[in-house]
């Protein structure tokens, strides 16, 4: 292997480091599950090193990377939501109805953010729970500063409805994070 080689390959090993835990909660707070969002945070850092030349001329490797997982994690959850829909399908009676989502069964924070869109959960997640400035959200998943903004209080307000107000609850937890 010839130097810059090298050099490439421990600057790659380097980010991947100081990078792939961060990745991975990521991963684990749009999907909810830690196997799948270990999965998707080694694919990202697979894709990152396979594009490690345009990550680096990258504004920010770590939006780059953020902005993989946003993806992976889009594609699996939209998968999931085809194979659910075909199983229940499958195995539904003619006539039978569904009435929805059972709204009881809801009740922490990592439950409420399933319930809201992919785009506003990864907005809340990275500005409050990732602690990201508006920039770095709107770097990660290649959206503008408004639509982060927006994306974020539309979350924020969605999660506020669905955990309520109630002192002690879930969403006490998460009117902290709302103040930065």
């Amino acid at each position: 292997m010839d130097v810059p080689a090298q050099l490439e390959e421990d600057a790659f090993r380097a980010f991947f480091e100081r990078h792939h835990a961060e990745l991975a909660r990521f991963a684990w707070l749009l999907i909810g599950e830690s196997g799948a969002a270990e999965d998707i945070a080694a694919d990202a850092m697979l894709a990152v090193w396979r594009q490690w030349d345009q990550a680096r001329r990258a504004r920010s490797q770590i939006a780059y990377a953020r902005g993989i997982v946003a993806n992976l994690a889009k594609t699996r959850i939209r998968a999931a939501v085809r194979e659910r829909r075909r199983n229940t399908l499958f195995w539904q009676r003619p006539g039978e109805t569904h009435d929805g989502p059972d709204s009881a069964a809801v009740v922490d924070v990592r439950e409420a953010l399933k319930r809201l869109p992919l785009r506003r959960r990864a907005c809340v997640v990275l500005r409050h729970s990732l602690e990201l400035t508006e920039r770095e959200t709107a770097d990660a998943l290649g959206i503008s500063i408004g639509t982060v903004k927006s994306q974020t209080s539309k979350g924020l307000a969605e999660l506020r409805r669905i955990l309520g107000p109630q002192e002690g609850s879930a969403w006490a937890s998460m009117r902290k994070g709302e103040q930065r």
